[in-house]
């Protein structure tokens, strides 16, 4: 129970390794924040681990985390409930937008994975950049960068102003260093690195301490838009022999929190089963 007492705010809470994240932290007597677009789904992750929506076990809310204006209204309401938020785990992230060329490129992938099957010199390439309209490009970036950023900043002020060493912990992935992926999702979590080394210097003084984990491929409803090829040949490149389950990362995200990491900070955590050493 290394967080019996604390208040954990966990966005994208509904699924996947946010569901996971969350679930964590409630086995270990937090009180959870389930954040989410889609609130019954974060609803659902409380009750599957236990806990009823209420405000002393912890509850779930809907946040479209692109919004500052709902960012800093769920901060207020967790600030009125509890006085305090002593971890944030920035999972909430996409891998794709509306109007980014992500099916064209996924389709040609599959094509081009073909023709060298079959012994063929390739004649399509993915060229995701020519297809992707700013609309693409920014519907990433507004989630998985200016997100994290709204949702730390409301988060520091509150431990500032409680006095709070707490622990941010981002998600980011290891595209942001392999550069595999999809541009602006590879470009989206690279920046997290820069991010969390630069606030993790500023407030380090405060004793808050700031981190990152960048998984390699999980087993998430995002690799349902990915081919079972795409995904075979991921799995090929792991040494461990497999993708990471949520579970997986939930426990590194749990270390980082606890005090059993109390001089871990800008740190990246590569957890991808050996695909790529940083």
């Amino acid at each position: 129970m290394r967080f019996a007492g604390k208040v954990v705010v966990v966005t994208g809470a509904g699924q996947g390794m946010g569901r996971a994240i969350a679930q964590r932290f409630v086995q270990e007597g937090a009180t959870v924040v389930a954040a989410d677009i889609n609130e019954a789904a974060a609803r659902e992750t409380l009750e599957l681990a236990g806990r009823s929506d209420d405000t002393k076990a912890g509850i779930a809310r809907t946040c479209n985390i692109a919004d500052s204006g709902a960012v800093k209204a769920l901060f207020e309401e967790v600030d009125g409930l509890y006085r305090r938020v002593d971890v944030l785990v920035n999972n909430a992230g996409i891998g794709s937008a509306k109007n980014d060329g992500f099916d064209k490129l996924l389709a040609r992938m599959g094509e081009r994975g073909a023709q060298m099957a079959r012994g063929e010199t390739p004649t399509v390439f993915p060229d995701l950049i020519c297809d992707m309209a700013d609309e693409g490009w920014h519907g990433v970036m507004k989630v998985n960068l200016d997100g994290t950023f709204f949702c730390t900043r409301e988060a520091v002020r509150m431990m500032i102003k409680h006095g709070i060493k707490g622990s941010i912990i981002n998600i980011s992935s290891t595209a942001a260093i392999s550069g595999e992926g999809a541009l602006h999702y590879a470009a989206s979590k690279a920046a997290l690195v820069g991010m969390t080394r630069s606030l993790a210097r500023e407030i380090a003084p405060r004793g808050i301490r700031v981190n990152n984990v960048m998984p390699g491929p999980v087993n998430t409803p995002i690799m349902q838009n990915v081919s079972q090829d795409w995904i075979n040949s991921m799995v090929a490149g792991i040494p461990l022999g497999r993708m990471a389950e949520p579970s997986d990362i939930a426990g590194v995200v749990a270390f980082l929190a606890s005090d059993d990491a109390a001089m871990v900070t800008g740190s990246d955590v590569v957890a991808n089963g050996g695909s790529y050493f940083k």
